[in-house]
């Protein structure tokens, strides 16, 4: 089964359009192994060809709700510890391995090991402070200002990077944030967004930097269990946390979901890419997770995506992803 084709073309776990055939295994506590044919190329998950969605999930479901995560042996699905993470974030839970195979396959992806793990609730466990980072232009600064009173709940770092002549940060005053919280500083993009982005990771005053465009928001549940996501990567030696968009174009939801952006990152992790950028890992992929537990909201407009390809081609030609345009359009379909 293709993302293509198939009923059920979307990952019953994280969404993504992106299954593929699979040669994984899995071996289970007592030595059972088992192969599945089918893998998500995002999440990781595996599933038999005959899969209920539905009831993988309820399945998955019930099994994170308890305080140790056990595998079933005659399940559709299976995963090893590193999917089962960012499975758990789908609740808001977060895992602790149990010996120290479990954390070996945790720091190994994707292990043979099938997943066990102890589970907690994020809100429950621990935290690192996140500083909030917006890059947006000149025009957009006054709405950005006016929009951030609901971030004062998980941060009290804010930074926003305008395009312009270079000037240092300085205090602004915002609603619900104490004085001195919230900065502005300029810097010219010059058709660089991860010089842009990484310049305003240095302006970072936490290890972790969220970030954020002008035209991105974040539900405030997601912005309170952000610290604690911070505190579940440092633990499996992950720097950089990517979450779904759901990008909207004229108020409707694109076909391009769940679109990560890996955007909560340690504030040392570098960007590459003068467009469609992205940190770059020391070690790789396994460096980073994906957490399920909310989304970045994306608002477009259909102009805007007209001309967005077709500029980031011109700023790095061959990266401009023109074929992107047409997906963005395309309503969301499960």
């Amino acid at each position: 089964m293709t993302a293509e084709s198939g009923p059920d073309r979307r990952c019953f776990l994280c969404a993504a359009a992106m299954l593929a055939p699979s040669a994984r295994r899995l071996a289970y506590p007592g030595g059972r192994e088992r192969a599945f044919p089918i893998a998500c190329g995002s999440c990781g998950v595996l599933t038999a060809p005959d899969a209920d969605p539905d009831r993988c999930r309820d399945d998955l479901a019930r099994r994170l709700g308890e305080e140790v995560f056990v595998p079933d042996q005659d399940a559709a699905y299976g995963l090893d510890i590193y999917t089962l993470r960012s499975a758990a974030t789908r609740l808001a839970r977060g895992l602790r391995p149990r010996g120290p195979d479990d954390r070996a396959a945790l720091l190994q992806p994707h292990a043979v090991r099938a997943a066990e793990a102890i589970l907690y609730d994020l809100a429950a466990g621990p935290g690192r402070p996140v500083s909030l980072g917006l890059i947006c232009r000149v025009a957009e600064r006054d709405a950005v200002l006016a929009g951030l009173a609901p971030h004062a709940a998980w941060t009290d770092d804010v930074v926003l990077l305008l395009d312009a002549a270079a000037s240092p940060p300085r205090p602004v005053a915002a609603p619900g944030f104490a004085d001195g919280a919230v900065r502005v500083a300029t810097r010219p993009l010059s058709g660089d967004f991860a010089a842009q982005r990484n310049a305003l990771q240095d302006l970072a005053r936490h290890p972790w930097m969220l970030q954020l465009d002008a035209d991105e928001t974040i539900d405030p549940a997601l912005g309170r269990v952000l610290p604690a996501l911070a505190a579940l990567a440092e633990d499996g030696d992950v720097v950089s946390v990517g979450l779904p968009r759901r990008n909207r174009v004229d108020g409707i939801l694109s076909d391009v979901y769940p679109d990560v952006q890996y955007r909560l990152n340690r504030a040392s992790t570098r960007y590459a890419g003068r467009v469609h950028e992205r940190p770059v890992l020391d070690g790789g992929w396994p460096r980073s997770l994906i957490a399920l537990t909310g989304a970045i909201d994306h608002g477009l407009s259909l102009a805007h995506v007209r001309a967005r390809s077709r500029a980031y081609e011109s700023l790095d030609p061959g990266r401009g992803r023109p074929e992107e345009e047409e997906a963005l359009l395309r309503p969301y379909r499960a």
